[in-house]
């Protein structure tokens, strides 16, 4: 078994943002638009009103308070409260391997590494632009890689399942080094018009490159010292598009197909689990847990990260100790742990512990343990 080591990891982050008082503005005009068209039905109590958001109620819902998006005038505009993709045609790169490529070049770069250097790619990500051929493939061959690639769908989890998959190939020697790449454009599947949720998540993309630690030669790595996994069945997120949705009778409605959760249950089931996870997977490892000088964590939800961090820790974490980066970049599912890694490591040094940990829908969970070389 060949020892590993993160080399080189990159960031995309889209040109235009949203702020939170942007993002209101503009549901609180559909609400009215919605509100004023049916006022006799409200009038008569056949309907039910909508009510309308504010930046106070996102601030203090989750911590966030702007998101990067691919498209800012469709996610603004009350008659769409989507982004507005142009189609391309199959000659052209897709969006999400665009996105992809862009983060995976830097990560090569950072590692001090070429194209030629590699030979798999994993796209680990929530949502895929298409079922085939795989994202994987297409950024392969975006980026010259000879070798493999594949996509992988654990939710939120996603980069932190694709990383041990990395570890495992290059350990075991079939990949000589593995690109985990997590093209995230969840303003596509995000239901704008739902005020629970309608300012969870922003748009992003992460790599994160894996190889050998003897050879490797970036002067910025870190060893991998262990990954763990966890899985446990839950419908309180979730996401029902798919290819079967036009042969279901009755047909769903255009709202059932998107992003929904019940955010009370989730925060409730989530923290203990990961919690768990933690403190496992760092005491199997023979480390304690105060000797983690800093979490990456995904980046969902401000209160359950300080929750998380001090369950795992037994007092309250500093924002050094586990970074936040969804006050600007909003939930980006399983890019956001990678971009608080990416963001936030420069400073550790020699022999420093950080863990890497991604969880959300199904309930999944993934762990990483990292010490600074």
């Amino acid at each position: 078994m060949t020892n590993v080591c993160i080399s080189g990891s990159g960031l995309f982050t889209p040109a235009e943002s949203v702020s939170n008082d942007e993002l209101v503005a503009a549901f609180n005009r559909y609400v009215e638009n919605h509100n004023n068209e049916h006022a006799s039905a409200i009038a008569e109590g056949s309907v039910q009103p909508l009510a309308p958001s504010s930046s106070e109620f996102i601030v203090k819902a989750s911590g966030i308070h702007s998101r990067h998006v691919v498209d800012k005038a469709g996610v603004l505009d009350p008659a769409m409260m989507r982004p507005r993709i142009p189609k391309r045609s199959e000659g052209e790169p897709s969006l999400m391997a665009e996105m992809g490529a862009a983060a995976a070049l830097q990560a090569i770069e950072n590692a001090g590494r070429k194209p030629e250097d590699i030979d798999s790619v994993i796209v680990a990500c929530s949502n895929m632009q298409r079922p085939y051929p795989a994202i994987a493939v297409e950024l392969q061959a975006l980026l010259g890689i000879r070798g493999f690639g594949y996509d992988m769908n654990v939710a939120c989890a996603s980069a932190a399942f694709g990383v041990q998959a990395a570890v495992d190939a290059v350990s075991r020697g079939s990949s000589r080094a593995t690109l985990v790449v997590s093209p995230e454009i969840c303003t596509g599947h995000l239901n704008f018009r739902n005020r629970d949720c309608h300012f969870i998540f922003g748009d992003a993309a992460t790599a994160l490159l894996v190889e050998p630690l003897a050879g490797s030669v970036s002067r910025d790595r870190f060893e991998v010292l262990g990954t763990r996994l966890q899985t446990q069945f839950s419908n309180n997120i979730r996401n029902d598009f798919g290819f079967l949705n036009p042969s279901e009778q009755p047909p769903r409605r255009w709202d059932e197909v998107l992003f929904r959760q019940e955010g009370r249950k989730v925060f409730k089931e989530v923290v203990p689990m990961v919690s768990e996870l933690l403190v496992s997977h760092l005491g199997d490892l023979g480390i304690d847990t105060n000797a983690v000088k800093r979490f990456w964590l995904h980046q969902a939800n401000l209160s359950m990260n300080q929750l998380i961090a001090k369950r795992v820790l037994g007092r309250e974490p500093d924002t050094v100790e586990a970074p936040v980066i969804l006050d600007e970049y909003a939930n980006t599912s399983s890019a956001g742990s990678v971009i608080a890694f990416h963001k936030y490591h420069r400073d550790l040094v020699a022999g420093d512990i950080g863990v890497l940990c991604a969880f959300g829908a199904g309930y999944s969970a993934g762990s990483v343990v990292l010490r600074r070389l």
